[in-house]
C-alpha cells in the first residue's frame, strides 16, 4: 500500500470507530486581532521569569556622530546645542542631512560571535539589537525598508548574525522597536514642524520633507495611512526573517492605530505557534492591555512586590543609551543591586549597552560586564529560576522617584539592606544583603518573625552561598536574627541560603 493509500485507509477507519481526524495545526488556536482573543495566554511564560536578565544595544547611524545622544537626529533639525555642533563639524543640516551619515556607519570592527560570547558571559540568558531606533534605519536585512543595514552603511544582516550566534549559546533572542515615533505627523501644519510625536522636524530646506520614494522612508514622510502600513510590515518581516523570542516596543506605540497593534500581535502569536515559541511582547505606560504584553518601566523599577512579572529597561552609560564621546559607565556594584532590586518584586531586567560606530565595545563596558557575570554565575543557584518571595525585602535606602515611573535605577542600596528570592520547588529562601556585611553583625529581620512571613517549619540551616559556612540564627518574640559568621563576604552582594524544615508550597 502507497503512502497515500495508508492515509485515506486511517481516515475511514477513524471515521468508522469516531476518531478525531483533525491534524494537530488544526487543533491549535488561532489568535485573532481582537484584545480578548490576544489575551488568552500567559503575557509572560516561565523561561522569561526565570531568565531575569537580558541585553540588547542601541548602536545605528546615531552612533557615528557620537554626540549628545540617540537622539541625534531629532535634535539636529531644531535649534540647541546638538544643532550647533552640527554645524560646526558636518555644516548645515540643509546640506548635510542625517542620512549623509549612512556610509559613514561601516560596523568594520563587529563580530557577532565576540558580542554572544561576552552577553552570555554578563549571565544574559536573553539578547538582541535595537532593531529600529526612531531614526527609521533597520538594523536587518530588509526588502521593505531600502534603509538597512545589509545594503547601507555596515552591508551585513546584523540581526541575522546575531540571531544565530544568540540562539546558538542557548539564549533567547529579543528585538526592541521604537519606529512608531518616525512617522512624519506634522507635514501639513507648518504651525508645528517641529512637532514633539514626529522624530524629524519637517522643513523644506531638509531632506526630512521630501517626496522622494527612497529617502521619505528613511524620515517616515508618508501618509498616515501608509506609515502605519509600513510599520506593520517591517514587524512582520522581522518575525518571519528571525523568529524572535521577544518584540519590545519603546513608548509612542499609541501613536498607532489600535487596528495595526492587534494585527502584529495576533501575527505574532499565531506564527510563534506554528515555530512552538512561547513568546514576550513588551510595552510601555498603557500602550497594550495588561493581559496582551509584559509592561516595561524605563530606567526604573517598583517600589513594592508586583503579582504580575514586569520588565525594566536600564543603561550601564551614564550621559546616553548610545555611545557618545566622553560616555561614563555604571560600577558593577551599582548595577547588580538595583537588579536585585528588581528580581525582588517579581523583574526582570534589560540592560543597555553602547557600542562605537565601528563596531567595537569598549574596555570599560566589557569590564563592567565580565565583573556582573562573575557574580551571577557564583550565585546563580539564587537568581535563575527563582520567584519573589512574599515580601520583596527590607531597608533604609533612600529611592528617588525614577524618570518614566516608579523607583529609580541608581538607588544606592548597602549591606543595611536585604532582597528575598525562593525557589520553585519550595525548599529554599535567599537573602541578598546589598553589600558586604561585617563578620559578626546580627541582622535584624522582622518580616521573618513567626507570627509574620517566616515559612511554617522554620529554617533546617543557613549558609553563606558560595562557601557553605554556616550562619547562626533565631527567633526572638517579634523578630528574626542572623548573624553574620566569620566567612569571605562578596563586595557586591552577599547571599544567604535559608533551607527549610518543611516545602513551602509557594504558587
Amino acid at each position: 500500500m502507497n503512502k497515500v493509500s495508508s492515509i485515506r485507509a486511517g481516515y475511514i477507519l477513524a471515521s468508522l470507530f469516531g476518531f478525531n481526524c483533525s491534524t494537530q495545526a488544526e487543533e491549535v488556536k488561532k489568535y485573532e486581532p481582537a484584545w480578548e482573543s490576544l489575551g488568552q495566554r500567559d503575557a509572560a511564560p516561565e523561561w522569561f521569569a526565570d531568565a531575569k536578565l537580558g541585553i540588547y544595544f542601541h548602536w545605528g547611524i546615531y552612533s557615528v556622530p557620537a554626540y549628545g545622544g540617540e537622539w541625534y537626529p531629532y535634535h539636529m533639525y531644531r535649534d540647541g546645542n546638538v544643532h550647533e555642533h552640527h554645524v560646526k563639524t558636518y555644516g548645515e543640516p540643509s546640506r548635510f542631512n542625517y542620512h549623509d551619515f549612512v556610509p559613514m556607519f561601516k560596523a568594520e570592527k563587529f563580530n557577532a560571535e565576540d558580542w554572544a560570547q561576552l552577553f552570555d558571559d554578563a549571565g544574559a540568558k536573553f539578547a538582541g539589537p535595537c532593531a529600529q531606533h526612531h531614526d527609521g534605519f533597520a538594523m536587518w536585512d530588509s526588502e521593505v525598508n531600502p534603509w538597512n543595514a545589509a545594503d547601507r552603511g555596515p552591508k551585513q544582516d546584523i540581526t541575522g548574525l546575531l540571531e544565530k550566534t544568540i540562539k546558538a549559546r542557548g539564549m533567547k533572542f529579543i528585538t526592541t522597536f521604537h519606529h512608531a515615533r518616525n512617522g512624519q505627523r506634522y507635514a501639513d501644519k507648518p504651525e508645528q514642524w517641529g512637532g514633539y510625536n514626529s522624530h524629524y522636524a519637517y522643513h523644506p530646506d531638509f531632506a526630512t520633507s521630501s517626496t522622494d520614494p527612497d529617502i521619505s522612508k528613511l524620515y517616515g514622510n508618508m501618509t498616515e495611512a501608509a506609515f502605519n502600513q509600513y510599520w506593520f510590515d517591517q514587524l512582520q518581516e522581522v518575525i518571519d526573517q528571525y523568529s524572535p523570542d521577544i518584540i519590545w516596543f519603546d513608548s509612542w506605540l499609541k501613536m498607532i492605530p489600535q487596528e495595526y497593534r492587534k494585527k502584529f500581535a495576533a501575527y505574532y502569536l499565531n506564527e510563534a505557534q506554528k515555530k512552538r515559541q512561547d513568546v514576550v511582547i513588551a510595552y510601555k505606560q498603557v500602550d497594550l492591555p495588561s493581559s496582551v504584553g509584559v509592561l516595561d518601566i524605563e530606567q526604573g523599577g517598583k517600589k513594592d512586590l508586583s503579582e504580575s512579572v514586569w520588565l525594566t529597561d536600564v543603561t550601564l552609560s551614564t550621559k546616553s543609551w548610545c555611545y557618545i564621546e566622553g560616555q561614563k559607565y555604571k560600577p558593577a556594584e551599582l548595577v547588580v543591586r538595583n537588579m536585585i532590586d528588581v528580581w525582588s518584586k517579581n523583574g526582570v531586567v534589560l540592560l543597555n549597552i553602547s557600542p562605537r560606530a565601528d563596531g567595537v565595545i569598549n574596555q570599560d563596558q566589557r569590564d563592567i560586564l565580565h565583573k556582573i557575570g562573575t557574580w551571577m554565575k557564583k550565585h546563580e543557584e539564587a537568581v535563575y529560576g527563582t520567584r519573589a518571595f512574599d515580601v520583596y525585602g527590607f531597608g533604609h535606602a533612600k529611592t528617588d522617584a525614577g524618570k518614566h515611573g516608579g523607583q529609580s535605577a541608581t538607588t544606592q542600596y548597602t549591606a543595611e539592606d536585604g532582597r528575598f528570592l525562593r525557589s520553585k520547588d519550595g525548599k529554599t529562601l535567599y537573602l541578598f544583603m546589598l553589600g558586604k556585611p561585617d563578620a559578626g553583625k546580627e541582622i535584624e529581620i522582622r518580616d521573618l518573625a513567626g507570627h509574620t512571613y517566616c515559612p511554617e517549619g522554620g529554617f533546617k540551616r543557613i549558609t553563606v552561598l558560595g562557601s557553605g559556612v554556616e550562619a547562626p540564627f533565631h527567633w526572638a518574640k517579634r523578630n528574626f536574627w542572623l548573624k553574620v559568621p566569620d566567612s569571605e563576604m562578596d563586595d557586591i552582594a552577599t547571599v544567604f541560603k535559608m533551607e527549610l524544615n518543611e516545602p513551602m508550597d509557594w504558587k
